[in-house]
């Protein structure tokens, strides 16, 4: 077992990335800059909250929530329906970036996480910009 705390642990636990995932996605509804990825969400989006608070839990070194209902994430396959190129890449991670920021995650941990934001955001990209 490691001393090393996880990204879930340095965030602050459940509380804390429930609140960073509900930022995001008021952010998402209220920017007219994240219209293009907002448009691709059901209303009203509480599903989608939750999946993206279950599966965070898990992917910053949390409970696996996500996996012990769904199984695996499958990201990629479950994207496939939405049209996301750069533009929505772009909105999603610039939505998550804002968000990390407004509840206050540390600097050099919204540096990080964001790099393996990017990573899985540029992976999910689906259509030709």
């Amino acid at each position: 077992m490691s001393d090393t705390p996880t990204p879930y642990e340095m965030i602050g636990g459940e509380s804390r990335l429930r609140e960073l995932v509900d930022r995001f996605y008021d952010l998402m509804e209220l920017e007219p800059e994240f219209a293009g990825i907002h448009a691709m969400h059901p209303k009203p989006n509480d599903s989608s909250r939750e999946k993206l608070f279950m599966f965070l839990s898990g992917w910053l070194g949390g409970p696996n929530l996500f996996i012990d209902k769904f199984g695996h994430p499958m990201l990629r396959a479950r994207h496939l329906p939405f049209g996301i190129g750069t533009g929505e890449r772009d909105q999603w991670l610039r939505c998550m970036a804002m968000a990390m920021h407004d509840v206050g995650i540390d600097e050099e941990l919204q540096l990080r996480l964001m790099q393996s934001f990017y990573n899985t955001a540029d992976w999910m990209r689906n259509k030709a910009d």
